[in-house]
Protein backbone atom coordinates (compact mmCIF):
# COMPACT_ATOMS: atom_id res chain seq x y z
CA UNK A 1 0.00 0.00 0.00
CA UNK A 2 1.11 3.70 -0.60
CA UNK A 3 1.12 5.18 2.66
CA UNK A 4 3.28 8.67 1.49
CA UNK A 5 1.46 12.13 2.41
CA UNK A 6 2.54 15.66 2.71
CA UNK A 7 2.97 17.90 5.70
CA UNK A 8 4.08 21.02 6.00
CA UNK A 9 5.61 21.07 2.57
CA UNK A 10 7.65 17.64 3.66
CA UNK A 11 7.16 14.45 2.00
CA UNK A 12 6.62 11.52 4.52
CA UNK A 13 6.56 7.60 3.80
CA UNK A 14 3.39 7.60 6.16
CA UNK A 15 1.39 9.60 8.23
CA UNK A 16 2.56 8.90 11.41
CA UNK A 17 4.11 11.01 13.50
CA UNK A 18 5.16 11.06 16.91
CA UNK A 19 4.45 14.41 18.57
CA UNK A 20 6.58 16.45 21.08
CA UNK A 21 7.68 13.72 24.20
CA UNK A 22 10.68 13.12 25.83
CA UNK A 23 11.23 9.99 23.68
CA UNK A 24 13.44 12.62 21.22
CA UNK A 25 15.79 13.56 23.73
CA UNK A 26 17.48 10.37 23.00
CA UNK A 27 19.07 9.47 20.07
CA UNK A 28 18.57 6.14 20.53
CA UNK A 29 14.87 6.15 21.29
CA UNK A 30 14.03 8.73 18.28
CA UNK A 31 16.25 6.02 16.43
CA UNK A 32 14.01 3.14 17.47
CA UNK A 33 10.83 5.47 16.63
CA UNK A 34 12.00 5.49 12.86
CA UNK A 35 12.79 2.06 12.85
CA UNK A 36 9.66 1.20 13.79
CA UNK A 37 8.01 3.26 11.09
CA UNK A 38 7.39 7.24 12.30
CA UNK A 39 7.59 9.18 9.07
CA UNK A 40 8.65 12.21 11.10
CA UNK A 41 9.37 13.08 14.39
CA UNK A 42 8.31 16.53 16.25
CA UNK A 43 10.90 17.25 18.97
CA UNK A 44 10.87 18.12 22.74
CA UNK A 45 9.84 21.46 22.94
CA UNK A 46 12.04 24.23 24.08
CA UNK A 47 10.46 26.14 26.61
CA UNK A 48 10.51 30.02 26.48
CA UNK A 49 10.46 30.06 30.73
CA UNK A 50 13.29 27.91 30.22
CA UNK A 51 15.56 29.81 27.75
CA UNK A 52 14.76 33.41 29.92
CA UNK A 53 15.16 31.63 33.14
CA UNK A 54 18.87 30.98 32.39
CA UNK A 55 19.56 34.03 30.02
CA UNK A 56 18.76 35.89 33.87
CA UNK A 57 20.88 33.71 36.09
CA UNK A 58 23.63 34.24 33.43
CA UNK A 59 23.48 38.03 33.82
CA UNK A 60 22.80 38.19 37.68
CA UNK A 61 25.76 35.76 38.25
CA UNK A 62 28.24 36.71 35.29
CA UNK A 63 27.76 40.18 34.30
CA UNK A 64 27.38 41.74 37.65
CA UNK A 65 29.76 40.13 40.07
CA UNK A 66 32.40 43.00 39.29
CA UNK A 67 30.19 45.18 40.98
CA UNK A 68 32.37 47.12 43.42
CA UNK A 69 35.66 45.13 41.98
CA UNK A 70 36.58 46.49 38.81
CA UNK A 71 39.66 43.93 39.06
CA UNK A 72 38.06 41.40 38.91
CA UNK A 73 36.15 41.47 35.59
CA UNK A 74 39.48 39.71 34.02
CA UNK A 75 38.96 36.82 35.95
CA UNK A 76 34.83 36.30 34.97
CA UNK A 77 34.01 33.20 32.69
CA UNK A 78 32.48 34.28 29.54
CA UNK A 79 28.70 33.16 29.28
CA UNK A 80 29.89 31.09 26.14
CA UNK A 81 31.72 28.92 28.83
CA UNK A 82 28.66 27.66 29.96
CA UNK A 83 26.11 25.81 27.58
CA UNK A 84 22.68 26.04 28.05
CA UNK A 85 19.18 24.89 27.51
CA UNK A 86 19.16 26.33 24.02
CA UNK A 87 22.66 24.93 23.53
CA UNK A 88 21.60 21.75 24.02
CA UNK A 89 18.30 21.80 22.27
CA UNK A 90 20.51 22.71 19.28
CA UNK A 91 22.85 20.10 19.65
CA UNK A 92 20.04 18.01 19.66
CA UNK A 93 18.53 19.24 16.38
CA UNK A 94 21.73 18.66 14.34
CA UNK A 95 22.17 15.05 16.04
CA UNK A 96 18.82 13.87 15.23
CA UNK A 97 19.44 15.45 11.79
CA UNK A 98 22.34 13.40 11.16
CA UNK A 99 20.88 10.07 12.63
CA UNK A 100 17.81 10.09 10.83
CA UNK A 101 16.54 9.99 8.17
CA UNK A 102 12.93 10.77 8.57
CA UNK A 103 11.95 14.41 8.71
CA UNK A 104 12.91 16.56 12.09
CA UNK A 105 10.71 19.21 13.29
CA UNK A 106 11.67 21.55 16.27
CA UNK A 107 9.27 22.49 18.94
CA UNK A 108 8.99 25.46 20.26
CA UNK A 109 6.56 26.55 23.59
CA UNK A 110 5.89 30.29 24.92
CA UNK A 111 3.31 32.90 24.89
CA UNK A 112 5.35 35.65 24.38
CA UNK A 113 6.34 37.86 21.47
CA UNK A 114 9.90 38.50 22.69
CA UNK A 115 13.40 38.55 22.49
CA UNK A 116 13.11 34.28 22.94
CA UNK A 117 11.92 34.08 19.53
CA UNK A 118 14.81 35.21 17.86
CA UNK A 119 16.81 31.65 18.40
CA UNK A 120 14.40 30.16 15.96
CA UNK A 121 17.03 31.19 13.85
CA UNK A 122 19.59 29.17 15.46
CA UNK A 123 16.94 26.28 15.54
CA UNK A 124 17.12 26.40 11.52
CA UNK A 125 19.91 26.84 11.00
CA UNK A 126 20.84 23.26 12.83
CA UNK A 127 18.71 21.95 10.21
CA UNK A 128 15.20 21.51 11.54
CA UNK A 129 13.26 20.88 8.60
CA UNK A 130 10.22 22.54 10.38
CA UNK A 131 9.22 24.16 13.21
CA UNK A 132 5.74 24.16 15.48
CA UNK A 133 5.07 26.93 17.60
CA UNK A 134 3.32 25.48 20.47
CA UNK A 135 1.58 28.87 22.30
CA UNK A 136 0.32 27.26 25.64
CA UNK A 137 -1.68 30.18 27.01
CA UNK A 138 -4.38 30.34 29.35
CA UNK A 139 -6.60 33.21 29.61
CA UNK A 140 -6.43 33.71 32.95
CA UNK A 141 -7.20 37.06 33.21
CA UNK A 142 -10.79 37.15 33.37
CA UNK A 143 -10.94 41.04 31.82
CA UNK A 144 -8.85 40.19 28.40
CA UNK A 145 -10.94 39.88 25.70
CA UNK A 146 -11.28 36.79 23.25
CA UNK A 147 -9.65 38.91 20.46
CA UNK A 148 -6.86 40.03 22.50
CA UNK A 149 -5.96 35.84 22.92
CA UNK A 150 -6.36 35.19 19.29
CA UNK A 151 -4.02 38.19 18.32
CA UNK A 152 -1.91 36.80 20.96
CA UNK A 153 -1.22 33.61 18.52
CA UNK A 154 -0.96 35.67 15.38
CA UNK A 155 1.15 38.09 16.80
CA UNK A 156 3.47 34.88 17.98
CA UNK A 157 3.64 33.43 14.33
CA UNK A 158 4.55 36.87 12.37
CA UNK A 159 7.31 37.31 14.86
CA UNK A 160 8.53 33.40 14.18
CA UNK A 161 7.32 33.89 10.38
CA UNK A 162 10.21 36.69 10.12
CA UNK A 163 13.32 34.60 11.86
CA UNK A 164 13.05 31.70 9.94
CA UNK A 165 12.15 30.68 6.15
CA UNK A 166 11.46 26.97 7.37
CA UNK A 167 7.29 25.88 7.70
CA UNK A 168 5.85 26.90 10.37
CA UNK A 169 3.10 24.54 11.94
CA UNK A 170 0.73 26.23 15.22
CA UNK A 171 -0.49 23.59 17.70
CA UNK A 172 -3.46 24.88 19.14
CA UNK A 173 -6.04 24.63 21.81
CA UNK A 174 -9.64 23.65 20.96
CA UNK A 175 -10.88 26.85 23.32
CA UNK A 176 -11.20 29.52 20.39
CA UNK A 177 -15.07 30.78 20.07
CA UNK A 178 -14.32 29.95 16.36
CA UNK A 179 -11.68 27.89 15.54
CA UNK A 180 -12.04 27.88 11.95
CA UNK A 181 -11.83 31.44 11.47
CA UNK A 182 -8.77 31.15 14.05
CA UNK A 183 -7.26 28.93 11.22
CA UNK A 184 -7.83 31.18 8.59
CA UNK A 185 -6.35 34.05 9.89
CA UNK A 186 -2.83 31.70 10.89
CA UNK A 187 -3.30 30.68 7.49
CA UNK A 188 -3.07 34.16 6.21
CA UNK A 189 -0.20 35.07 8.35
CA UNK A 190 1.97 32.39 7.19
CA UNK A 191 1.33 28.99 9.12
CA UNK A 192 1.78 25.89 6.70
CA UNK A 193 0.28 23.93 9.10
CA UNK A 194 -2.18 23.82 11.96
CA UNK A 195 -2.40 20.87 14.99
CA UNK A 196 -5.69 20.01 16.78
CA UNK A 197 -5.63 19.70 19.47
CA UNK A 198 -3.14 20.84 22.49
CA UNK A 199 -3.70 19.08 25.56
CA UNK A 200 -3.87 21.75 28.40
CA UNK A 201 -3.31 19.80 31.73
CA UNK A 202 -5.49 20.48 34.55
CA UNK A 203 -4.11 21.62 38.17
CA UNK A 204 -5.84 19.52 40.87
CA UNK A 205 -6.40 19.39 44.28
CA UNK A 206 -5.39 17.39 47.34
CA UNK A 207 -8.08 17.59 49.18
CA UNK A 208 -6.58 16.12 52.59
CA UNK A 209 -3.44 18.12 52.13
CA UNK A 210 -5.71 20.89 50.58
CA UNK A 211 -3.06 21.91 48.08
CA UNK A 212 -2.21 22.25 44.53
CA UNK A 213 -1.30 18.63 43.00
CA UNK A 214 0.14 18.37 39.85
CA UNK A 215 -1.18 15.23 37.75
CA UNK A 216 -1.18 13.93 34.13
CA UNK A 217 -4.12 12.06 33.62
CA UNK A 218 -4.12 9.59 30.60
CA UNK A 219 -5.59 9.83 27.07
CA UNK A 220 -8.40 7.51 25.46
CA UNK A 221 -9.63 6.63 22.28
CA UNK A 222 -12.74 9.02 22.80
CA UNK A 223 -10.37 12.29 22.91
CA UNK A 224 -9.51 12.43 19.29
CA UNK A 225 -13.09 12.85 18.54
CA UNK A 226 -12.97 16.41 18.80
CA UNK A 227 -9.84 16.40 16.56
CA UNK A 228 -11.81 14.56 14.10
CA UNK A 229 -14.77 16.96 14.07
CA UNK A 230 -12.32 20.00 13.38
CA UNK A 231 -10.73 18.23 10.91
CA UNK A 232 -13.52 16.99 9.02
CA UNK A 233 -15.14 20.83 9.12
CA UNK A 234 -11.60 22.43 8.06
CA UNK A 235 -10.22 19.84 5.08
CA UNK A 236 -11.35 21.17 2.04
CA UNK A 237 -11.84 25.02 3.45
CA UNK A 238 -8.05 25.88 3.96
CA UNK A 239 -4.44 25.22 2.36
CA UNK A 240 -2.49 24.78 6.10
CA UNK A 241 -2.04 20.92 6.20
CA UNK A 242 -3.64 19.25 8.72
CA UNK A 243 -2.44 17.20 11.56
CA UNK A 244 -4.49 15.62 14.37
CA UNK A 245 -2.90 15.07 18.06
CA UNK A 246 -5.04 13.30 21.13
CA UNK A 247 -6.28 10.16 21.59
CA UNK A 248 -4.49 8.26 19.04
CA UNK A 249 -4.25 4.55 20.66
CA UNK A 250 -5.08 2.18 17.54
CA UNK A 251 -5.11 1.97 13.76
CA UNK A 252 -9.10 2.93 13.94
CA UNK A 253 -8.43 5.96 15.71
CA UNK A 254 -5.72 6.87 13.23
CA UNK A 255 -8.08 5.67 10.52
CA UNK A 256 -10.94 7.60 11.50
CA UNK A 257 -9.06 10.81 11.51
CA UNK A 258 -7.49 9.99 7.46
CA UNK A 259 -11.49 9.13 6.54
CA UNK A 260 -11.72 13.01 8.15
CA UNK A 261 -9.00 14.56 6.30
CA UNK A 262 -6.10 15.20 8.26
CA UNK A 263 -2.50 14.55 6.71
CA UNK A 264 -0.65 13.21 9.47
CA UNK A 265 -1.52 11.45 12.91
CA UNK A 266 0.18 12.41 16.06
CA UNK A 267 0.94 9.73 19.02
CA UNK A 268 2.39 10.78 21.91
CA UNK A 269 0.45 8.84 25.24
CA UNK A 270 0.51 5.57 23.75
CA UNK A 271 3.84 5.30 22.22
CA UNK A 272 5.16 6.23 25.96
CA UNK A 273 2.63 3.39 27.36
CA UNK A 274 3.51 0.81 24.75
CA UNK A 275 6.87 1.79 23.20
CA UNK A 276 7.43 1.90 19.13
CA UNK A 277 6.54 -1.43 18.05
CA UNK A 278 3.19 0.21 18.27
CA UNK A 279 3.70 2.40 15.40
CA UNK A 280 4.50 -0.87 13.34
CA UNK A 281 0.99 -2.41 14.57
CA UNK A 282 -1.01 1.04 13.65
CA UNK A 283 0.50 0.99 10.00
CA UNK A 284 -0.45 -3.03 9.83
CA UNK A 285 -3.74 -1.82 10.58
CA UNK A 286 -4.35 0.46 8.27
CA UNK A 287 -3.13 -1.56 5.39
CA UNK A 288 -5.42 -4.52 6.30
CA UNK A 289 -7.98 -1.94 6.41
CA UNK A 290 -7.10 -0.35 3.12
CA UNK A 291 -7.01 -3.65 1.08
CA UNK A 292 -10.49 -4.70 3.09
CA UNK A 293 -12.03 -1.53 1.13
CA UNK A 294 -10.19 -1.56 -1.75
CA UNK A 295 -7.97 1.66 -1.32
CA UNK A 296 -4.34 1.30 -3.11
CA UNK A 297 -3.04 5.06 -1.27
CA UNK A 298 -4.01 7.21 0.97
CA UNK A 299 -5.60 10.06 -1.46
CA UNK A 300 -8.33 7.72 -2.07
CA UNK A 301 -9.83 7.79 0.75
CA UNK A 302 -8.50 10.88 3.13
CA UNK A 303 -11.61 12.95 3.68
CA UNK A 304 -14.19 10.92 2.36
CA UNK A 305 -16.31 11.48 5.82
CA UNK A 306 -15.49 15.28 5.92
CA UNK A 307 -17.81 17.65 6.22
CA UNK A 308 -18.17 18.54 2.54
CA UNK A 309 -18.06 15.22 1.69
CA UNK A 310 -20.64 13.63 3.65
CA UNK A 311 -24.32 13.09 2.87
CA UNK A 312 -25.41 15.42 5.97
CA UNK A 313 -22.62 18.11 6.83
CA UNK A 314 -24.87 18.86 9.53
CA UNK A 315 -23.86 15.85 11.57
CA UNK A 316 -20.81 17.63 12.64
CA UNK A 317 -22.64 20.66 13.87
CA UNK A 318 -25.63 21.12 16.59
CA UNK A 319 -27.90 18.63 14.87
CA UNK A 320 -25.68 16.06 16.40
CA UNK A 321 -26.00 16.98 19.98
CA UNK A 322 -29.87 16.39 19.34
CA UNK A 323 -29.63 13.09 18.11
CA UNK A 324 -27.14 11.93 20.37
CA UNK A 325 -29.48 12.91 23.35
CA UNK A 326 -32.36 11.50 21.65
CA UNK A 327 -31.26 8.34 20.71
CA UNK A 328 -29.63 7.52 24.76
CA UNK A 329 -31.46 4.55 26.28
CA UNK A 330 -30.56 4.06 29.54
CA UNK A 331 -29.95 -0.02 30.61
CA UNK A 332 -32.31 -1.29 33.47
CA UNK A 333 -31.20 0.61 36.84
CA UNK A 334 -32.83 2.29 40.10
CA UNK A 335 -35.15 4.50 37.64
CA UNK A 336 -36.86 1.00 36.40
Amino acid sequence: MNLTTSWLGLNLDNPFVPSASPLSRSLDSAKQLEDAGAGAIVMYSLFEEAVRAEEEGMTRFLHHQETGHAEADSYLPSHQDFPGELDRYLEQVAALKATLSIPVVASLNGVTASGWMQHAREIADAGADALELNAYYVAGDIWEEGHYVEQRYITLLKELREQVAIPINMKLSPFFSSIGNMVKKLEAAGAAGVSLFNRFYQPDIDVDGMRLKHTLAPTKSVDALLAMRWVAILHGRTECSLGATGGVHTGADAIKLLLAGTDVVHLCHALLQQGPDLLGRMRSELEAWMEQQGFEQLSDFRGRMSQISVLDPSDYERLNYIRVLDSYSGGDGVWR
